[in-house]
Order: structure tokens, then C-alpha cells, then sequence
């Protein structure tokens, strides 16, 4: 269990810079996106060769993995818009309601009781999006875009728990990136069109971070996740994600210097999704106590 959280934390910190190089990167949110898993795709089916993997999956179940990489890539989407349409820090801020999503969305999927407490923990996290919400009309779009990316991550984390249960994560990660990557090209068209395409090529400049961000921040980090998954329930996953703000804010007022774009509600916002990290922390601590009779 110590491995696990340690894992997922490295894949926290790892998520925090993918705020960082999606602004970097200077196509369109859904080209980078698309980018993105095209090139984790590649790379995946080459580490594959070379190792002369065999996955004994059927083409159903293949495809059924990679709906959920489809849902990831619509994450990434909205989540890129946000930034945007806004900024860094707005759009990892919107993150944190993913929490909230998981614990409405996991016990329903999973035909199980709402858990209250996760409901009044990412209650918090809920809050504090409110405050810089309501008291912070600059960025409403993007922080619009970055709470239906959020909802998809929920979603997303969902899925992923299950298949976690079932595959390694190198089968899943697999075929979530090539799948998902021809899934997600079927609905680009529609993406496109809302988000409005200018130009389909990336500079030598842009693929480079494009690169950095695949072998870091997606292949590298799902990792992480996946391996986490399987000890770690999904709610706590996607709660310990809100923390990916504190890193990723910390990076952008050193690079970008957005602490001059920010306000005071965000800044109070900001503490109360860490205050609901913290609490979690701590019931998940209480709980393993117990469990091991200390």
C-alpha cells in the first residue's frame, strides 16, 4: 500500500506539468490532444515490438479499453481549452472537481451506497471552485471548459479502476492510446468545429514539448496511475489529484508570473480544495489504522 501512494504522488507531480507544456505547445486543445495520443500510441506499439509483448485480448475487448482512452482524450481536451481560454492556474484549479464527480458517479456505476463523507469532503473542493467562480467573472468560460473536464476525468478514473481489476497496465495503456486514438479521431471533426482548428501542423518546437509531455506526462505517469489503482480506491486517486494545482501554480507564477493575474478569491478557493486533500488524507490514515488494529 506505501508503494502505491508513493506512485501515485510521483504521478501528481508529474501531472502538474502538463498545465505547463500544454501552454508551451502552441496548436489548438484538441490538436494537442490528438497530438498527444497519437504519439503515446506510437510509441507504445514500438516498446511493444521491441519487447515482443504478446496480449491475448480479443478485438472487443481491445476496443472496449480503448473507449475509455477516448473518454481520456476528451478529458484532455476541455482540460487544454480551459487553459486557453483562461489560464494555467484557472484550468488545474477546475481539476479538483473531479473529486466531487467521483464520488457521485463511482457508487452509482458501481451499484454501491454514496459514501457521505466523500460526498462532504469534495464538497469542499466544490466550494472552493464557487468562490473563484462566482467572485471571479474574468475566465468563466474557462473555468467552464475546465469543469466538464473534470467531470470527464471522474469518469475516466472510473472506467480505468475496472480495467486496472482486470489487465496490466501496459495492456491498457496500450490500447486506451491506439484505440483511443482512432476513436478520438472520429469525433475530431466535431471538435474542431467547436473549438475552431487554425492550423494542423506542429512546429519542430512543438513537438518537441509535444514529445516531452507524451513520454513524461502521459505514458510514464498512467503508469504510475494504474498501479496505484490497484490498491487505492478510485475516489482517493482522483482527490490526491487535487493537489496536481498546488505544483502546477507554483510553476506558473515562476514561468508565467500569473500571480499578477489572479485574485483574492482564487487564492481562497485555492485553500479550501486543499483543505478537503487534507481531510481526505487524514480519513484515509484513520481507516488504515483501524484496518491493521493500531
Amino acid at each position: 500500500m506505501k508503494r502505491s501512494y508513493i506512485e501515485l504522488h510521483i504521478a501528481v507531480l508529474l501531472a502538474g506539468f502538463t498545465g505547463i507544456f500544454g501552454r508551451l505547445v502552441t496548436l489548438n486543445a484538441v490538436l494537442i490532444s490528438w497530438y498527444r495520443m497519437m504519439l503515446a500510441g506510437i510509441i507504445l506499439v514500438l516498446l511493444a515490438l521491441l519487447s515482443k509483448q504478446k496480449f491475448n485480448i480479443s478485438l472487443k475487448k481491445q476496443i472496449q479499453i480503448g473507449a475509455v482512452g477516448a473518454v481520456l482524450a476528451i478529458h484532455w481536451v476541455f482540460f487544454y481549452g480551459s487553459i486557453k481560454y483562461a489560464n494555467i492556474s484557472v484550468g488545474v484549479v477546475c481539476f479538483a472537481l473531479s473529486s466531487f464527480f467521483t464520488a457521485v458517479l463511482d457508487p452509482l456505476l458501481s451499484k454501491r451506497r454514496i459514501a457521505i463523507q466523500e460526498v462532504l469532503l469534495s464538497g469542499i473542493s466544490v466550494l472552493g471552485i464557487g468562490l473563484i467562480f462566482g467572485l471571479d467573472s474574468t475566465y468563466r468560460l474557462g473555468i467552464f471548459l475546465g469543469m466538464i473536464s473534470s467531470l470527464f476525468s471522474a469518469v475516466y478514473t472510473i472506467l480505468n479502476k475496472k480495467l486496472a481489476e482486470q489487465y496490466t497496465g501496459k495492456t491498457i495503456q496500450l490500447y486506451q492510446m491506439t484505440w483511443g486514438f482512432l476513436g478520438f479521431s472520429l469525433l475530431m471533426p466535431l471538435f474542431a468545429f467547436i473549438f475552431k482548428v487554425d492550423r494542423y501542423l506542429p512546429t519542430l518546437k512543438d513537438l518537441f514539448w509535444l514529445l516531452i509531455l507524451v513520454v513524461f506526462c502521459t505514458i510514464l505517469m498512467y503508469v504510475f496511475i494504474l498501479n496505484a489503482l490497484k490498491k487505492i480506491s478510485a475516489f482517493t486517486v482522483s482527490l490526491s489529484f487535487n493537489l496536481e494545482p498546488l505544483y502546477t501554480i507554483f510553476l506558473a507564477i515562476i514561468i508565467y508570473h500569473e500571480n499578477h493575474e489572479l485574485s483574492l478569491a482564487f487564492y481562497a478557493g485555492l485553500l479550501l480544495i486543499v483543505l478537503s486533500v487534507a481531510l481526505q488524507m487524514l480519513r484515509v490514515w484513520r481507516l488504515q489504522l483501524k484496518s491493521t488494529g493500531n
